[in-house]
């Protein structure tokens, strides 16, 4: 099983870019399978969202823990389960979304954990070009604001070191889906 991590902030293209994987692959025929956090399908996703909704200071750690949570029943449920490519979008990341030191220590623990991959890609996106993205939305979660988006992507990027593929998604997406092409490819 290919198993592919898509992960960066609000508004960096996660999803979008997930989407182009999955069509290129079942294009070739293969079983391809997208989980995005948190999901709407199971209980612990529909918390992490109404925590992350709330935006009180309890609901910060509400909703980390009910995001993890539901990635690991993601991956208990797909993970080297008959798909020939898995791909999880908002995985570790979550962390950084934690107060100091308590997301480098969660990071490590769930790194440890869960399963990573020789695709983990950070998709970065300025805080401008995040906002501008976001502005349009109806909802606004507790973490979409300018201060919150410079210092959980000052934290993330640290995170981000070694074994992930960092991509300014500043650019065109079209150009962001040759890179992760060309890396999916290379390996």
């Amino acid at each position: 099983m290919r198993f592919i991590v898509i992960d960066g902030l609000d508004a960096s293209g996660k999803d979008t870019h997930a989407e182009i994987i999955r069509r290129k692959y079942e294009k070739k025929g293969e079983r391809v399978v997208v989980r995005s956090h948190p999901s709407e399908d199971n209980w612990f996703g529909r918390m992490a969202k109404t925590a992350l909704l709330a935006g009180g200071k309890s609901d910060r750690i509400k909703a980390s823990l009910f995001y993890a949570l539901d990635v690991i029943r993601s991956l208990f449920k797909y993970y080297n389960r008959k798909c020939d490519t898995l791909i999880m979008v908002r995985y570790l990341m979550g962390t950084a979304y934690l107060p100091s030191p308590l997301d480098k220590l969660a990071y490590k623990f769930f790194k440890i954990l869960l399963p990573t991959s020789r695709f983990m890609f950070f998709l970065d996106v300025s805080p401008e070009e995040c906002l501008r993205r976001i502005k349009g939305r109806k909802i606004q979660e507790m973490f979409e604001t300018h201060d919150e988006i410079v210092k959980v992507r000052k934290k993330a990027l640290t995170l981000a070191g070694e074994g992930w593929y960092v991509l300014n998604t500043d650019l065109p997406p079209e150009k962001v889906a040759d890179e992760i092409e060309r890396i999916l490819n290379s390996n």
